[in-house]
């Protein structure tokens, strides 16, 4: 399960072309491999995220991604933070999971959504539909894909997918943990509760003893155990030996890759963009991972957009982590 996860999540990198992207991608997940997070995490998305950059900054395949990383760490596992169910159908999904796992000797990870980027599904074709939609599609689905995932032989007939006796060989290495994430309270977190193994939170710390509440009157409802699922909050970090330096890391991110210049905007707009990631030296990014574990969260999954494709920075990310969460 997770407890520090390391997520990369833009693949522009500073003076790297497509022939160089996947060796600094690799090199990332290699040293937070080695940095001792238990699990690696990659986006799937195939433009980039709107508070990340613009639509046409680059953007990886997750599981053709995923397959190569195997190939270059030994411990995590690996996974998507999260797969949109609306971009695949869902057994086809289970055989791409159980492959992952094959290729990566029992390290696969499935972490799921309902999916919401709208901008990606009109400009591929993919069905974006109604927020119930949605739901209703990501439920239906899990009843395909678990059942497939744990050597079971599913026969489905819903709304959105269908399947016949699916089968799934080879079977997976090991059991697949199955993370959604979301915090929503009726729908999201009720899905957790019956299907899941982990939650990723990727709401506000002021709203998660609200979501734990939630979370735990699903489980008492379904008759399932709180305590089997594990609880991790996202988190974009920006960590340097000095709170100067992590300072100007961020601005320089900001600057070459958003176009926006914390020197110029006026005060408010500067300190709603530096509020979005916990940035500092090691006792202040630590300071925020204590306050994860103290408010009952498991673990922390953290990403660092600015200057992930430093090594040094993810170790540092990784040893703090270990501190608080170890």
């Amino acid at each position: 399960m997770t407890r520090i996860g390391y997520q990369i999540p833009n693949f522009t990198h500073p003076g790297i072309g497509p022939t160089e992207l996947f060796e600094s991608v690799a090199l990332q997940a290699a040293t937070a491999d080695r940095a001792g997070f238990d699990t690696v995490m990659v986006m799937d998305h195939f433009y980039q995220l709107p508070m990340l950059g613009e639509p046409s900054k680059y953007m990886l395949e997750c599981y053709t991604l995923l397959a190569a990383l195997a190939q270059h760490t030994t411990t995590a596992r690996l996974g998507a933070l999260v797969t949109g169910n609306t971009y695949r159908n869902p057994a086809l999904l289970a055989k791409t999971i159980t492959t992952l796992d094959i290729v990566s000797g029992g390290r696969a990870q499935l972490g799921i959504g309902a999916g919401w980027f709208e901008l990606e599904h009109d400009a591929y074709g993919f069905e974006f539909g109604t927020f119930t939609d949605r739901f209703e599609k990501l439920e239906e689905a899990l009843q395909i894909i678990l059942p497939m995932l744990r050597d079971e032989r599913p026969t489905f007939t819903g709304e959105h997918y269908r399947v016949l006796d699916a089968i799934n060989q080879p079977a997976p290495i090991g059991r697949i943990p199955i993370m959604i994430g979301g915090s929503g309270e009726k729908k999201t977190l009720r899905m957790v509760a019956q299907y899941a193994d982990e939650a990723n939170f990727t709401c506000g710390m002021d709203e998660v003893p609200r979501k734990l509440d939630a979370l735990a009157a699903h489980c008492e409802r379904l008759g399932r155990d709180r305590s089997e699922i594990t609880v991790t909050k996202m988190a974009l970090c920006v960590i340097a030996p000095t709170t100067d330096q992590a300072f100007e890391e961020a601005r320089s991110f900001l600057r070459t890759q958003m176009g926006i210049d914390l020197d110029t905007v006026d005060e408010a707009t500067r300190e709603m963009f530096l509020s979005l990631v916990w940035w500092g030296d090691s006792d202040a990014v630590g300071e925020r991972f204590v306050e994860v574990r103290d408010a009952g969260l498991d673990g922390i999954t953290a990403s660092l957009p600015a200057n992930g494709t430093n090594p040094e920075r993810i170790e540092q990310l990784g040893e703090v982590a270990r501190r608080v969460f170890g």
